[in-house]
C-alpha cells in the first residue's frame, strides 16, 4: 500500500513537470512581443539559476564538482539549454504555442534514430511504422490555418521547432552516454548558469535592458514562471519522479506535454482550436508511442489509469 502511494506521488511529480514544460511555450509566446529571444532567455536563466542556488543552499548540497565533469556540463549546457531554448524562442516568433507543443513531442522519434546508430539499439518494424505515423502527424500540424484548404505551409518557425527536436534528441543520447555522477539538482543549476552566461553577451549587444521597463506585471509573472517553475521546479520534480520510477516509466508522460500547451494556449492566448492541428498532434503521439513500444506502459502509469490494465 505504501509502495503504491509512493509511485502515485512520483507519477504526480512527473505530471506536474510535464504541465510546466507544456505551459512554457505559452509563457514564452506571451513576452516575445516585448523582448527579443536572447533577452528573454537571459532573464529566464538568471531567475532559474538564482532559484536553484537558493534551493541548493537550503538543502546544503555541495557546489564543488570534479574537474572531469566540467567539459561534460559545458557541452550539455550548450546543447540542452542554450541552443535548444534559443531555437524554440526564435521559432515562437512565427508559429503559435500549440503547434510548437505538438511538434516537440516528435523528439523521441529522432532519439530512436540516433540510438540505433550511436547506442546500437535495434530498429524494428514497429518502430519504423511509428516513425512514419509521427511524420504524417507533423505534416498535418504544419499545414496552413486555412481550414478550407489542405495546403502545406512550412515556414521558418516550423523548421526551427523540428530542428529543436533533433537537437534535444542529440542532447538526450549524449546525456545517457556520459553518465555524470552528480545530483540532478547540481547538474541543473550549472546548466542553467551556463545558459545565463552564454546569452548575456547577446543581451549587451541588443541592449535588451531597454525594453524591460515596458514589461507589464503579467509579463513579469510569465518570466518568473519560466525561471522558477520551468527551469527550476520542473527539473527538480522530474528528478524526484526518477528516484522512484524507472526512466522508461517516467518518459511516457512526455506524450502529455502538448496537451498542456494546447489547453493553456486556448485559455491564455485565445488561440483558435484547429481540428487538423489537433488531429495531427494526436497522430504524432500515437506514432511516438509506437516508436517507443510504450502503449501499455503509457496506459498503466497514468495517475488515473484503470487498475485492471
Amino acid at each position: 500500500m505504501i509502495a503504491s502511494k509512493i509511485k502515485f506521488a512520483a507519477s504526480l511529480y512527473a505530471l506536474m513537470s510535464i504541465s510546466f514544460w507544456g505551459i512554457s511555450f505559452v509563457s514564452t509566446k506571451a513576452v516575445l512581443d516585448k523582448l527579443d529571444p536572447y533577452t528573454l532567455l537571459v532573464l529566464r536563466f538568471g531567475i532559474g539559476a538564482l532559484f536553484l542556488l537558493v534551493l541548493l543552499v537550503l538543502k546544503r548540497y555541495p557546489l564543488n564538482i570534479p574537474l572531469k565533469y566540467i567539459p561534460h556540463l559545458i557541452v550539455l549546457g550548450i546543447l540542452g539549454v542554450f541552443v535548444h531554448q534559443v531555437i524554440q524562442a526564435t521559432a515562437l516568433l512565427t508559429i503559435n504555442a500549440s503547434a510548437a507543443g505538438w511538434i516537440i513531442s516528435f523528439s523521441p522519434v529522432f532519439t530512436v534514430i540516433l540510438s540505433v546508430f550511436f547506442l546500437h539499439e535495434k530498429m524494428t518494424v514497429l518502430k519504423a511504422s511509428g516513425m512514419i505515423v509521427a511524420i504524417i502527424g507533423v505534416l498535418l500540424v504544419t499545414t496552413s490555418n486555412n481550414q478550407q484548404s489542405f495546403q502545406l505551409s512550412i515556414n521558418v518557425g516550423y523548421l526551427l521547432m523540428i530542428l529543436s527536436t533533433l537537437n534535444w534528441a542529440i542532447y538526450s543520447v549524449l546525456l545517457k552516454s556520459l553518465h555524470i555522477q552528480l545530483p540532478s539538482l547540481v547538474v541543473t543549476f550549472y546548466m542553467c548558469l551556463i545558459g545565463f552566461t552564454l546569452t548575456t553577451p547577446f543581451l549587451v549587444r541588443n541592449k535588451g535592458w531597454e525594453m524591460m521597463p515596458f514589461l507589464t506585471n503579467v509579463e513579469w509573472a510569465h518570466l518568473l514562471f519560466l525561471g522558477v517553475f520551468v527551469s527550476g521546479v520542473a527539473y527538480w520534480y522530474w528528478a524526484k519522479a526518477l528516484e522512484v520510477l524507472e526512466a522508461s516509466q517516467v518518459s511516457v508522460f512526455l506524450y502529455l506535454e502538448p496537451v498542456a500547451t494546447l489547453v493553456t494556449a486556448i485559455l491564455l492566448l485565445q488561440e483558435k482550436i484547429i481540428p487538423v492541428s489537433i488531429l495531427g498532434g494526436i497522430i504524432i503521439i500515437i506514432g511516438v508511442i509506437l516508436v517507443n513500444g510504450r502503449l501499455l506502459t503509457f496506459l498503466r502509469y497514468l495517475p488515473w489509469r484503470n487498475k485492471n490494465l
